[in-house]
């Protein structure tokens, strides 16, 4: 009888493997070879550097529309603690017209090509970008120009986005989230300018000059300093034509005159609490310093972000979660969401976990995190490590989708490597990460490190400080 059922199942096989019922399309049957071809045949990016001193590089897909903007090395992290909050006050007062076009003008040029304007500040940077036809380029560039080297900066004008800034800042005060991470880098990087927010405190906002913007514009804007960034429908050329053309002139400040204290920065392990019995949830985070940009060791930090993961209580999966802490999360209730992050700089980085959690779950889900940080050093798993490269990838593959997307990693990446890194080279790094590099970079990073704690709400049952650095490591025969 088994014979018969072994004949029977190979004759299945055979007759299977040459009359499939599903006809999968040529192009489908490979994936893997696909992928890398893909990613090797992707536009290339081309990087100029001009006699300025002022880097232009972009990506060329042929499509109908395009990304341009300026990517400047300059944010928060070069202000002092007299001038916190002038870089994004700055980029606020851009768009309020410049010495040839009012605001009402600007607004106008912009709405008639059909294009969108934007900018933001961040620790490192400050970003003005456009999306356009690409046939409209030229026209993009010389706004972004105008705004960068002729904004009016008129009194009223500066009086009334102080008060448009003051009530952002209100806003960013309900968003608990961001609290918590501006507690996060003011405890962890305490006494540098990476431990300042972006906003500035409400006492700089309310006394920031037009001095002090022009002061800022002036020691801060210069070609050395400016990346051009394309990606789209543009060429290359005719973005090094317009740098030239509309930034050639501008006179440049010296890298030199920024002080070391500034440049550098000094992680502490410490902790921040807010108890506020008011709120109906805990919010916290815990991290440990993870790598700056250009270290070799983010790649594998990236993977074990990925492996810790998120996870929402309003998601399927329960008990079936591949994430070993979503799971305990999803049996146990222990919070209600979480999210891992790798906020990197170019030096410096915060690796870690932030969650929303009922406050009397504060002490479990604290210890169950530490628990998983610990197997990630000493145990973690091949197949963990795979699922958790292909999530990685998948998610980054996703996240350069349009020219925006595309554009903004260009101008990150030349800043941050002076070169951007191509999408072959990026998977083949990922994949050359194993379940021994992950613990190694866990054991350099995570193991017996001291942690930096924010906690924001009904915290009464957030463990003390000690007993989560004594978790921090595990003591084994």
């Amino acid at each position: 009888m088994a014979t018969r059922l072994l004949k029977i199942s190979s004759a299945l096989r055979t007759y299977t493997n040459k009359t499939s019922l599903v006809k999968v399309p040529k192009q489908w049957r490979s994936t893997a070879a696909s992928l890398k071809e893909t990613l090797i045949n992707q536009p290339a990016t081309r990087v100029t550097t001009l006699d300025s001193g002022m880097r232009v590089a972009s990506e060329d897909s042929g499509a109908a529309t395009a990304t341009v903007g300026l990517w400047i090395d300059s944010g928060s992290r070069y202000e002092t603690d007299d001038n916190n909050g002038v870089a994004h006050f700055m980029e606020h007062m851009a768009f309020k017209g410049t010495a040839k076009r009012s605001q009402t003008d600007l607004e106008l040029e912009i709405e008639n090509m059909g294009a969108h304007l934007n900018a933001y500040t961040s620790r490192e940077q400050t970003v003005f970008y456009a999306k356009c036809l690409s046939q409209d380029v030229p026209k993009a560039i010389e706004i972004l120009s105008d705004i960068i080297k002729n904004s009016k900066l008129g009194e009223a004008e500066i009086q009334r986005e102080r008060d448009v800034i003051l009530r952002e800042m209100q806003e960013v005060e309900t968003n608990l989230q961001e609290v918590v991470f501006d507690h996060l880098h003011a405890a962890a990087y305490q006494g540098t300018s990476l431990g300042r927010t972006i906003l500035g405190p409400t006492k700089n906002i309310r006394s920031i000059s037009r001095d002090d913007l022009v002061n800022y514009v002036k020691t801060h804007y210069g070609p050395p300093r400016f990346v051009l960034a394309g990606a789209g429908g543009v060429d290359h050329n005719q973005l090094i034509e317009l740098a030239n053309k509309h930034f050639g002139q501008m006179a440049e400040p010296d890298y030199d005159n920024i002080p070391e204290y500034i440049k550098s920065c000094r992680y502490t392990g410490s902790e921040i609490r807010v108890r506020d019995d008011t709120i109906p949830l805990a919010h916290i985070a815990i991290a440990v310093e993870g790598a700056g940009w250009a270290e070799a060791d983010n790649i594998p930090l990236m993977v074990a972000n990925t492996l810790i993961g998120a996870w929402d209580r309003s998601q399927g999966g329960g008990v079936n979660n591949a994430s070993n802490l979503a799971k305990a999360c999803a049996e146990n209730g222990l919070c209600h969401s979480y999210q891992s992050f790798n906020t990197c700089y170019k030096d410096t980085g915060l690796w870690g976990i932030y969650f929303v959690c009922d406050p009397m779950k504060c002490d479990d889900m604290t210890s169950q995190v530490q628990h998983e940080w610990m197997k990630l050093c000493t145990s973690v798993t091949e197949k963990d490590v795979a699922r958790a490269k292909n999530i990685l990838k998948t998610n980054m593959f996703l996240q350069l989708d349009g020219t925006t997307a595309i554009c903004e990693d260009i101008g990150r990446q030349i800043l941050c490597y002076n070169r951007r890194i191509p999408l072959h080279e990026l998977e083949m790094r990922i994949d050359s990460v194993t379940a021994e590099t992950i613990q190694n970079v866990g054991m350099k990073y995570i193991f017996d490190h001291c942690p930096v704690i924010a906690a924001v709400g009904p915290v009464e049952n957030m463990p003390d400080y000690n007993n989560i650095r004594g978790a921090m490591y595990w003591l084994r025969v």
